[in-house]
């Protein structure tokens, strides 16, 4: 019963949209239907049809999968990195880092796309002075833009595992750490065999949302490669999404790739828990 209010309010703001979101996609829905000229007709699974019928898709879907995926290894890296360091830092350099990637987190997306292409802007960014590298164009190649995006999306995203593997670090109980030094272990086995099992329930929560956060990213891509980058080479589901429903004025296909990227979620967060629950893990 404490839960209901908050329960409306999800419902409100989740529920009834994906419920919309689902309905448009089984329909023929584009300007002509939303300024009225035109009945919206029922079209079954013809969008869905078309969209999986559509080369660019399956493109556009390995490179998301595959940029999702570059961006969550990275970004769990670089958070337990962190996390582990300000366990080895005295006070004040361990609250200067913790200032510093929070202010990193609470930076908005596009104010942090907009200072990240500066940086590596061609004519005007330190980066390029400083790595010697002339008027070379980070955004025009594919693999570079990719990876300067990668960037930006691992240094607003990473605070968050930082912060969150640090506070599972520090209840854990000193003795099992030490016991595990005075045997010889190294801190690489020392974080292999002992801290990670430990955490493992923390890294499950971090990693389906840093999953869930990546494979939607929108604004870093939009703002950093111009809207998908040079005849679309940059594109992601969530990009391409938003050019088939407002840019083509194709409502109904926009809404479909926004129920597959649905599915797919879905999809992976079930698996990874039934896998994490084979090997015995309460979540």
């Amino acid at each position: 019963m404490y839960l209901a209010p908050a329960l409306v309010v999800l419902g409100g703001l989740l529920v009834y949209p994906i419920y919309q979101l689902g309905l448009i996609s089984f329909f023929e829905y584009t300007q002509a239907q939303v300024s009225g000229g035109e009945p919206a007709t029922f079209q079954g699974f013809g969008n869905y049809a078309e969209l999986f019928g559509d080369p660019q898709f399956w493109q556009v879907l390995l490179a998301t999968v595959l940029f999702a995926a570059a961006c969550v290894v990275s970004t769990l890296a670089v958070g337990c990195a962190l996390a582990v360091l300000l366990t080895r830092v005295r006070a004040v350099p361990r609250l200067a880092l913790m200032l510093a990637a929070l202010g990193a987190w609470a930076t908005p997306a596009v104010t942090g796309s907009t200072v990240w292409l500066f940086l590596f802007d061609p004519d005007f960014g330190p980066v390029n002075r400083m790595l010697g590298l002339g008027d070379h164009s980070w955004t025009y190649g594919r693999i570079s833009a990719f990876f300067l995006v990668l960037l930006e999306v691992v240094w607003c995203s990473f605070p968050f595992v930082m912060v969150t593997v640090y506070a599972g670090i520090r209840a854990v109980p000193s003795e099992v750490l030490e016991a595990a030094a005075l045997d010889g272990a190294s801190q690489w086995r020392i974080w292999r065999s002992v801290l990670a099992p430990m955490l493992r329930p923390i890294l499950v929560v971090v990693t389906i949302q840093s999953v869930i956060w990546d494979f939607k990213v929108f604004t870093q891509i939009y703002v950093m490669t111009n809207g998908g980058g040079i005849a679309g080479q940059n594109l992601v589901l969530n990009v391409y999404a938003y050019q088939q429903a407002f840019a083509s004025s194709q409502y109904s296909l926009g809404s479909a790739i926004g129920i597959v990227m649905l599915l797919i979620l879905l999809a992976v967060t079930l698996v990874y828990l039934r896998l994490l629950r084979r090997q015995g893990e309460e979540l």
